[in-house]
C-alpha cells in the first residue's frame, strides 16, 4: 500500500502520542465521516506507538466482529505495517497477532464486540493499550471492561468511529467529556483524505440522504427526524427492461392482526425490481388469514415462477414452516432496523433495487415512514409493512453479503 500525500489533520493523528502538546493525553478519539482515512492512520500510529513505547506487553484491539475487524481494520493496516519493516506473525486460531521491529516485539489480541456477554471475554487481562475500530456499534459494557483492563503505566485508549445520535452513551460519555476524560478528540471530513478523488467524494454524497448524510457525509452526530426514506420520489420509480428476469426471490412481512406485506422482486444484471407486491390488512378487510392462506396468496403473487429465494420476517415461526413444507427456498430475513434502513437508502439512491409504478402499497408508505420523535434511532411503527419487507430483501438478498457477528474469546 502506497500513501502519496498526507493531510494535516491526518500527520497529527500519527504523531499525536510523541507532540509536546498532547504526548501526555490518555485517550484519542478520532470520529467523523466515512473514507477519511481515520482508520488506517490510526492503525498506524496505534502500532508505531505501541512499538516504540513498549516492550513484551499486551495490547487489544477490537471491534464489532472478529471478520468485520478483519475486512475493515486489519485488510488495510497490516499490509503497510509489513511494507514499513514490521515483522508480523498471526494465529488464527488464537486471534493474536505478534509485532516485532527493532529488537522489540509486543503481542495484539483481537476481540468482537458484539453484545453484553462480549466483556467477559477480555476480563481478567493487563494491557498496555487498546484500540477499538468503530466503537459506537459496541456495547457500553464491553468499552469499559477494556478501558479497565488498560493498567500498564503509560498505556493510552484509542477509539475511532462514525457518528450515531446525540443521545448515544459514546458521544455522552466521552466525546462530550473529553477534558475530564483527558482525551484529545479529532473531527475528520472526506476532506481530510488527499487519496479520496473529487468523484468518489461526490459519490459517497449522493449514497446518503437525511440523517445518514449527516452522519455519515458531514460527521454529525445528529437525531433521527422526519421521513425516513425522504429523498424517494416518482423518479426512482421504473418498468423492468423486457423479457425474462434472471432471478427471481420474494419478501415477507408478516402480520395477523397487523397486515402481512409480500414483495416479488426480480434481477435484471445487478439489480433488483419490486414488480409485483401483496398487501392484506386483517383490519380493513375484517377478518384473518390463516398461514395456510398467506401461502397460497404467495403462490398467486409468484405466479408459477422459480424462486432462489424467499425472505420472511424471522418472528413468523409457524409460517416459515408452512412454507418449508411447500418447498420454498426460505431463509429468516436480518432484522437490525437502523442498519437495515441504512443499506436500503443505499440500494435506492444507486438504482440496485428499483419500484415498479404498480406497486402502490409501498409507494405509498414511503411518504409514511418516519421517524419517532420520542425514541432515538427508532421509526414509528405505524405503516412500516413494505418498508419491513423492502429491507428484508434488501439486507438479506440485494445487498453484499455480510459477516455474521459475534463476539470470540481469546486463549491467554
Amino acid at each position: 500500500m502506497e500513501i502519496e500525500r498526507i493531510s494535516p489533520k491526518q500527520l497529527r493523528l500519527l504523531t499525536w502520542w510523541c507532540r509536546r502538546k498532547t504526548r501526555d493525553r490518555d485517550v484519542i478519539i478520532c470520529h467523523g465521516s466515512v473514507r477519511s482515512g481515520k482508520t488506517l492512520f490510526m492503525g498506524i500510529s496505534f502500532a508505531a506507538w505501541a512499538m516504540s513505547s513498549f516492550q513484551g506487553c499486551q495490547f487489544a484491539v477490537c471491534g464489532k466482529s472478529i471478520p468485520s475487524l478483519r475486512r475493515n481494520f486489519l485488510s488495510q493496516v497490516l499490509p503497510f505495517l509489513r511494507k514499513s519493516g514490521f515483522v508480523l506473525k498471526e494465529k488464527l486460531s488464537e486471534n493474536k497477532l505478534t509485532l516485532a521491529c527493532d529488537g522489540r516485539e509486543n503481542t495484539f489480541y483481537l476481540f468482537g464486540g458484539y453484545d453484553e456477554k462480549s466483556a467477559s471475554l477480555i476480563q481478567g487481562m493487563t494491557l498496555a493499550g487498546v484500540l477499538m475500530d468503530e466503537v459506537a456499534l459496541m456495547p457500553r459494557s464491553f468499552v469499559e471492561q477494556a478501558c479497565a483492563r488498560c493498567s500498564v503505566d503509560g498505556s493510552k485508549i484509542w477509539f475511532n468511529c462514525n457518528p450515531e445520535g446525540p443521545g448515544h452513551w459514546f458521544y455522552r460519555e466521552w466525546i462530550r467529556q473529553a477534558e475530564k476524560k483527558n482525551a484529545l478528540v479529532m473531527h475528520f471530513t472526506m476532506g481530510d483524505n488527499p487519496a479520496l478523488s473529487d468523484r468518489v467524494r461526490r459519490r459517497y454524497e449522493h449514497m446518503y440522504s437525511g440523517v445518514f448524510y449527516r452522519r455519515f457525509v458531514l460527521g454529525q452526530w445528529v437525531a433521527s427526524q422526519g421521513v425516513i426514506y425522504d429523498f424517494f420520489g416518482p423518479e426512482y420509480l421504473a418498468q423492468p427492461p423486457a423479457g425474462e428476469a434472471a432471478e427471481y426471490a420474494v419478501s415477507c412481512d408478516y402480520g395477523t392482526v397487523n397486515p402481512t406485506s409480500m414483495g416479488l422482486w426480480a434481477r435484471y444484471g445487478a439489480v433488483w425490481y419490486r414488480i409485483r407486491e401483496y398487501y392484506f390488512d386483517s383490519r380493513v378487510q375484517g377478518f384473518q388469514k390463516t398461514d395456510e392462506e398467506y401461502a397460497d396468496d404467495l403462490a398467486g403473487l409468484v405466479g408459477g415462477r422459480s424462486l432462489s429465494r424467499v425472505v420472511v420476517d424471522p418472528s413468523a415461526a409457524s409460517f416459515l414452516e408452512v412454507l418449508r413444507r411447500r418447498g420454498y427456498p426460505v431463509i429468516k430475513a436480518e432484522n437490525d432496523v437502523l442498519s437495515g434502513i441504512r443499506i436500503t437508502s443505499n440500494l435506492l439512491k444507486t438504482r440496485r433495487i428499483v419500484i415498479c409504478p404498480d406497486c402502490q402499497d409501498i409507494i405509498r408508505e414511503f411518504s409514511q415512514y418516519v421517524w419517532d420523535e420520542k425514541q432515538t434511532d427508532t421509526p414509528v411503527k405505524k405503516n412500516d409493512h413494505a418498508m419491513d419487507d423492502m429491507r428484508y430483501f434488501a439486507v438479506s438478498v440485494a445487498s453484499p453479503r455480510r459477516d455474521v457477528f459475534a463476539a470470540v474469546a481469546v486463549s491467554r
